[in-house]
């Protein structure tokens, strides 16, 4: 086996990492990989991988990949990683994820080694963007893919009651906590990482269009979050995709292929309860709700999702028409 997978005892295993002096000072410092218009040569790389820190990266998908180009996260603790979502594509040949996250390991093992290392496969919720690469990881040694369907997902973590029960992740040293935030899909968690600061809300909240399928839900799911980052040091709320522009109240169209002018993915605390006012706000309203750094999607019906896909078809099919070859 590689040392990606935990086994390389060709050297003694490093001192153990102190992670409870956290939140550090990380890097946030990146232009994420946001498509190529048509007919541009250049191509984005399937995944881009950003290190926040050394035991911190982020990861994103491509468009040229999948429109959604989500981001997932890898944390590195003392005896385990965590990766937390696996994208919106299972052909390992058009998404290598789990090559990518073994190098991943493998460099910080490098680093860092351990007679054993485990990985932990798991998920914000269970949409197909979020899962999909999940199959890369069924044969990894050393490696538990939690279930993403609810009940024994909740099982696995003990979040019990659901979704008001609270439940720990220690990846040795490096703990991380885990509630439950449906409203967006009734399988939707939140992770805290003390080391980072990091709240990673996966699609409950994020900059860009924030589908709810049940409202009670999603506002009791948003007090939950504005309540936890009272009460601990939560420097960036960390969602799942970016899909607003940097003019306020305005989206790229959905399914765009390039977004040139994408506003960050970190958003402050307060993000949190804006959210959580609008929601508000709107809540016996259904339909399509712009904000100035989201917009709310509130129950929508047909006529809603037709106008939402029609824009993104009407902008993929002629601003971004492929040039024909001269």
């Amino acid at each position: 086996m590689s040392a990606a997978q935990g086994s390389d005892r060709s050297a003694p295993p490093a001192p153990r990492i102190d992670f409870d002096r956290g939140p550090v000072a990380g890097d946030l410092d990146v232009r994420w990989i946001h498509g190529r218009p048509a007919g541009q040569r250049d191509v984005d790389p399937p995944i881009q991988a950003h290190a926040f820190d050394p035991h911190t990266f982020i990861l994103r998908q491509s468009k040229a990949v999948h429109a959604e180009a989500p981001f997932m996260y890898l944390l590195f603790g003392n005896d385990r990683a965590l990766l937390l979502d696996t994208g919106a594509t299972e052909d390992p040949t058009r998404f290598p994820l789990r090559a990518t996250v073994d190098e991943l390991i493998g460099g910080w093992l490098l680093a860092h080694p351990r007679e054993r290392y485990e990985l932990v496969v798991a998920h914000t919720h269970a949409h197909a963007d979020h899962v999909a690469a999940d199959a890369q990881f069924a044969d990894r040694p050393h490696t538990t893919v939690v279930p993403s369907a609810l009940e024994p997902m909740r099982s696995f973590w003990g979040l019990d009651p659901w979704p008001d029960g609270n439940a720990a992740l220690d990846l040795g040293g490096r703990r991380l906590d885990i509630f439950g935030c449906p409203g967006h899909h009734e399988t939707a968690i939140a992770v805290f990482d003390q080391w980072s600061g990091f709240l990673l809300t996966g699609d409950t909240v994020y900059p860009g269009r924030l589908f709810v399928s049940d409202m009670p839900a999603y506002a009791a799911s948003l007090d939950r979050l504005v309540a936890f980052a009272a009460s601990r040091r939560v420097t960036h709320v960390m969602g799942g995709h970016v899909e607003m522009t940097r003019r306020p109240g305005h989206d790229h169209p959905m399914g765009a292929l390039h977004q040139p002018d994408e506003p960050p993915l970190q958003m402050p605390p307060t993000r949190l309860a804006a959210v959580r006012d609008a929601a508000a706000s709107i809540a016996d309203r259904r339909g399509v709700h712009p904000f100035a750094e989201f917009i709310l999607v509130n129950r929508p019906g047909v006529p809603a999702m037709v106008r939402l896909a029609g824009r993104g078809l009407w902008h993929r099919f002629t601003r971004w028409r492929p040039r024909r070859a001269r």
